[in-house]
């Protein structure tokens, strides 16, 4: 079929598919939609949370910005990395995991994935009704409606997910432009007194691996959203969408959380677009609050929905799961309870606890994002038997040692690098603080899996994107 007859995007109805093979017939969809679609799962108010980090620490706004962007674009590659493995794969994201670590040994990365599905829901349920109570007090009760909202956009599934975060995006532009224009030139650009002015080496190289692992942490999303598409989708323009879409919504973010932090006395981003935003005329901090929640409730399903498949295919590798909508809505109904407890347990201090949650993520995940991209760009080069992934018992096996033994030692290689509120490493000591940790344990993981796995290159499992994907190819 010829480019021009596929289908285009839009809402095809419900879906039917969840962890299982996406046939040819049925892709759809066009590349540049990744852009805007990673753009609003960036924008949103966890990433203005990373931009007051340089700032608190004294570091000056200019290169408070600079660490944020550059981190970003670092740990925004890797993510975008992952977006060419959706069409030629037509599978989710961590169900692919089991080609590098087994059937069985792939449900460590992917339990790690879940803990970072419902985290950052939890994060995203506290400042949606943080924003929403300025409006309309209801307190721990918008928990609960958030989760429902979320939950009810993914039981629908791909399609409305990409529509809902592709329209989300054409109303934040207007709202946060106006808003950045306003706070720039309110203060800098009037001379007003930064809060914090100068460079510092220990606080830079903080902000950078802050937005770097931050940025690193959308990896166990993107096939999810790219695997409907043609198996022909151009890699260079599909990896490029989502590398600008990825670094333009939170870099956008970040820096305007940079500039809240060194002229806006407000150590809270609901405070400051409030203040700000009212600058404009009275009542538009409450628009610009208010244009902070969709974004974040269309991010909350796209995590809901990443959690029941990775669910799905943990389940999957104990006992066999039918694909399907029934396991789609019975596996949201358990993310979306399992998040709403979580978010009424978390402490007040919500910046203190995330700023743990994202050390913690990021020392879980780094390893796997590198074991998984060297496999398919340079190992296997994209060449897999799909039919033996999707089946727990295929020729990819229970455990694989090759990517157990790299993950593990990339873990323990960051372990000097660690830097959370019960424990630095000696290395980020002597560094005053700063945790480069996911640099480390993207070198050691990736590397040592590529020499453990060498002498596959080239000799790998023949491609099986085929119309007929209960074919095995070994």
């Amino acid at each position: 079929m010829g480019n021009d007859a596929r289908p285009q995007a839009g809402i095809r109805g419900l879906e039917t598919r969840s962890i299982d093979y996406v046939p040819l017939a049925e892709r759809h969809g066009v590349v540049w939609h990744q852009g805007p679609f990673w753009f609003t799962g960036g924008f949103v108010l966890p990433s203005m949370l990373i931009g007051f980090i340089g700032p608190s620490m004294g570091l000056g706004l200019i290169w408070s910005i600079i660490g944020s962007v550059t981190g970003m674009a670092f740990g925004t590659l890797f993510m975008a990395l992952h977006a060419n493995q959706g069409p030629r794969l037509g599978l989710p994201q961590m169900i692919q995991s089991r080609a590098q670590f087994g059937a069985r040994g792939a449900m460590f990365p992917m339990a790690v994935a879940i803990f970072i599905y419902v985290g950052y829901n939890v994060f995203y349920f506290i400042l949606s009704t943080e924003a929403i109570d300025i409006v309309v007090p209801g307190g721990k009760i918008w928990y609960v409606l958030f989760g429902l909202l979320a939950v009810g956009i993914a039981m629908v599934g791909h399609d409305l997910l990409h529509v809902f975060q592709r329209w989300s995006s054409f109303v934040i532009l207007v709202v946060f432009a106006v808003l950045t224009v306003v706070v720039i030139v309110k203060y800098p650009a009037a001379g007003a007194p930064p809060r914090a002015s100068g460079w510092a080496f220990t606080p830079f190289l903080v902000q950078f691996a802050a937005a770097g692992g931050y940025q690193i942490s959308y990896a166990i999303y993107v096939s999810d959203y790219s695997r409907y598409l043609p198996e022909d989708a151009p890699a260079k323009k599909l990896i490029g969408w989502t590398f600008i879409g990825g670094l333009a919504g939170a870099g956008w973010l970040a820096c305007l959380g940079s500039l809240f932090a060194t002229y806006v006395a407000a150590s809270d981003p609901i405070v400051a677009m409030h203040e700000v935003g009212n600058l404009v005329f009275p009542g538009f901090g409450i628009i610009a609050v208010l244009a902070s929640v969709p974004p974040m409730i269309g991010t909350s399903g796209v995590n809901a929905y990443g959690a029941m498949l990775t669910g799905a295919t943990i389940a999957d590798g104990i006992r066999h799961v039918r694909p399907g909508v029934r396991t789609r809505v019975i596996g949201l109904l358990i993310v979306g309870v399992a998040t709403i407890v979580v978010s009424l347990a978390i402490p007040d201090n919500y910046l203190n606890a995330f700023n743990t949650f994202l050390g913690v993520m990021v020392y879980l995940l780094v390893p796997w994002t590198a074991v998984n991209l060297v496999d398919f760009y340079l190992v296997r080069r994209g060449h897999y038997s799909v039919t033996d992934i999707v089946d727990p018992r295929g020729a990819y096996g229970q455990w694989s040692a090759r990517g157990l033994t790299a993950y593990f030692a990339g873990f323990l290689a960051m372990v000097p690098f660690f830097s959370l509120s019960f424990y630095n490493g000696p290395v980020t000591q002597a560094l005053g603080g700063a945790d480069f940790s996911f640099v480390v344990g993207l070198l050691v993981s990736g590397v040592l899996y590529w020499l453990i796995s060498r002498q596959r290159a080239g000799q790998s499992f023949p491609a099986e994107i085929a119309a007929d994907p209960t074919r095995v190819t070994t």
